[in-house]
This record gives structure tokens, sequence and C-alpha cells, in this order.
């Protein structure tokens, strides 16, 4: 459910784009399906979202669940959802829908689709048990490949982009990290002095502080897949199943714990009791006296990404 209170715009892209099966979203799902209808399911701010009634090759049903975009930057967000999901996918299966495929429409131009198996979500977050140590186990499942922090590709924190490079070290993936996110949000806002003063002593103080003592004095950080946006609004529990599940990722290699950011915030539903399960699963890391100052430096970044967001609404710049 979006929020008014929020961010009020209409979405950029038509509903006519989910009034009808395009031929080339048909020709990407898998063989054998015969999809029936389309209806509008789900809920963003950047695209139309929507469902698709099918049935497999034996008959049974088979649901999918479509995000459909428009220009360049609605291509992008495409393409990067699909391989961040895909990238979880591999990881920890249970926990995701699978990714089916993105691609063009053939019938409305510069119209593009990411699509995945449809699951009937409910509108509760995952319990405060259960859903920490599956997320503690994608974090011990999902170590990178090559031994570095960051992604190599762009993702898409709502409609902006992100981009953690690869690095030897999470102080300077981080920092990067952040740097972009900071310009994202001044060319959303706008200058602000008092703004500009305290990012010069994050950068030079704050960030060297608590993340360098992290990976020196013998002390190592194992780079671990992230969902990279885990607050309430992306995930929620499959209502046949029971299962949680989770959606809308900006994945890269991280440290763990910069994953409890968004449960920081007062204003989410899944709160410090989530990290206190979690860290029954995942031992803090040393030194271990760091532990909440380096989560509400990883909550500033959730801050700082959602200001960036909506131009003209300043209350995450505010926080």
């Amino acid at each position: 459910m979006t929020d008014k209170s929020i961010w009020d715009q209409e979405i950029a892209v038509p509903a006519s784009v989910i009034s009808y099966l395009d031929t080339g979203l048909l020709s990407k799902l898998p063989p054998g399906t015969n999809a029936t209808g389309i209806t509008a399911s789900g809920a963003s701010y950047w695209a139309r979202t929507a469902k698709i009634e099918a049935t497999d090759a034996e008959g049974n049903e088979s649901g999918f669940f479509v995000k459909v975009h428009q220009g360049e930057h609605g291509k992008n967000m495409a393409s990067s959802e699909f391989r961040a999901m895909s990238e979880i996918y591999k990881v920890i299966p249970e926990m995701v829908a699978e990714p089916i495929a993105w691609g063009e429409y053939a019938e409305t131009e510069d119209t593009y689709f990411f699509v995945v198996r449809f699951h009937d979500l409910g509108g509760d977050v995952p319990d405060v048990v259960d859903f920490p140590a599956l997320v503690a186990e994608m974090h011990t499942r999902g170590v990178s490949p090559t031994g570095q922090f960051g992604f190599a590709h762009t993702t898409y924190g709502g409609n902006n982009p992100q981009f953690f490079p690869p690095s030897d070290t999470w102080e300077e993936c981080f920092t990067k990290g952040m740097e972009h996110m900071f310009k994202l949000e001044e060319k959303t806002q706008g200058p602000d002095e008092e703004l500009e003063r305290l990012r010069e002593g994050l950068f030079e103080k704050i960030i060297p502080r608590l993340l360098r003592p992290l990976e020196t004095d013998g002390r190592h950080l194992t780079p671990r897949l992230v969902h990279g946006d885990l607050w309430d609004g992306n995930a929620s529990v499959d209502i046949n199943t029971g299962q949680p599940m989770i959606f809308d990722a900006t994945v890269f290699y991280a440290h763990n714990e910069y994953e409890h950011g968004p449960w920081r915030a007062p204003r989410h539903k899944m709160t410090k009791a989530y990290i206190d399960e979690y860290t029954k699963h995942f031992k803090i890391s040393e030194p271990a006296e760091d532990f909440d100052d380096r989560g509400a430096l990883y909550l500033l970044r959730f801050d700082i990404l959602s200001s960036s967001l909506y131009p003209g609404n300043l209350r995450f710049r505010n926080l």
C-alpha cells in the first residue's frame, strides 16, 4: 500500500499497460503456460503492478506477478530487479518468488516488465521469531564469490539508482555508496549548509571510526549477501504456506549488520526485537561495543535514501 502522506503524485506509467496481455510479456512466460487474464495487484509508487491469471502445461493454476515500467530508466529498473531477485533466489529460494524474466513489451512502445511467480501475500509483517532466523540463514549461505564487498551492477532503491562498487574493504564500499546517496539526496532536495557540515564530519570521522575497526587489529569481515532494503514494506507472509517472503531487493555483498538499518527506524513495524532475535543466530561483529553505533550509521543511509525519493518532502531530511 502506498502512503499519500509521503508521496501523492500519480504513477508515471499509464494504467493501460496492465489492461491487456502483451505478446512480448507472454513470450517470456514458461513453455506451456496458458495466460487467461491480467488484473491490477499490489502497489508501487514507480510502476504498474498486476497479477497474470494462468495455467501450466498440465492445466494447474500458475499465476504470475508483473511490474511494468516505461522509458530508459524503467528499462534499467526492470532488468536490475530481475538481477537482484535472481541473486537472492540462488541463495535462499524458500524466501523469494521465483524470478521468471524481464523484457520489453511488443505492443506498447518503450515499456518494460519484470515478472515472477505469484504468491498471495497477507498484510502482516513476518513473525519476529521465524523471520530473523531466515535472514540470518540467508547471510550465512550468501558469501561473496569474489571475496569483495559491493556489487558489480547498479540496483534501485525506489526509482533511484544505487551503487556499492566492488571493494576490498567494507569501509571503502560503504563510503562510496554513501557518497553517491548524498549526491542523489542533494539533487532531489537541493543544497543545505547544515547537512553539508554534518556530511563532512560523517566521512572524515564517523565512518572511519565505526567501520575501520571491523577489519583491523586481526579482525576480518566476510562479505555477505544482503537484501539491502529490508523494511516491512518489502517483506510479507504467503497466505497459503505461512512462509515469510521478501521482495524489491537492492542486493550487494556487505557487512551483514547493514541489513538491520531499517529495523532501527521507529516508523517501521519491524523493530529492535527483530535485531535481538537475529543476534541469537548470527554473532555480533567485533568490536561488539560499537554495535548500536554502527546500526545508527546504517540507519542513516536508509533515511538519506528515503529523502532522495520524494522531491519537496523534507520529512526524512529533517530526521
